[in-house]
């Protein structure tokens, strides 16, 4: 499969994560417990699916500490973004408002901490930067022409 399809597949799974994830913690009633839904979705799907393919592969060995804290710290990240977006939901966020807030400046903060991480090799087009400012606008208007909820 290409990484196109792979990308819009994951586009796809977050995409519908906000609206879902906000129905599961109404239906449960503290956003807690939807949180160790999460963890153990993230168990299951993170945890056991990689571990058996692994395993099968003889591959359950060579970790290096430097790649092996760099995935878990972004593992972290990716946790403690939920946590954020449940609290925004407890605290009277919509997924309305905050998965457009969420994935509209997700991609300029990916941007940014990729060109610190990864420098380009040639100079930013200026037009990175409109981009940026598109990008903010895209998302202004998303929360500004939102369907009534």
């Amino acid at each position: 499969m290409s990484w196109i399809a792979l990308a819009f597949g994951a586009a796809l799974s977050w995409g519908m994560y906000g609206a879902s994830l906000h129905r599961g913690q109404l239906a449960l009633g503290n956003p807690m417990r939807a949180l160790l839904c999460v963890g153990v979705a993230y168990f299951l799907i993170g945890v056991l699916v990689p571990a058996g393919v692994l395993s099968s592969q003889g591959e359950m060995r060579n970790f290096n500490a430097t790649g092996t804290t760099t995935a878990t710290f972004a593992g972290a990240l990716g946790a403690i973004g939920a946590v954020f977006i449940i609290f925004a939901f407890r605290n009277g966020g919509s997924p309305t408002y905050v998965m457009p807030i969420v994935f509209g400046v997700a991609p300029l903060v990916n941007v940014l901490t990729t060109m610190i991480m990864h420098p380009p090799k040639s100079s930013v087009s200026p037009l990175l930067y409109l981009g940026f400012l598109l990008t903010a606008a895209g998302a202004g208007m998303v929360l500004y022409f939102r369907p009534a909820s």
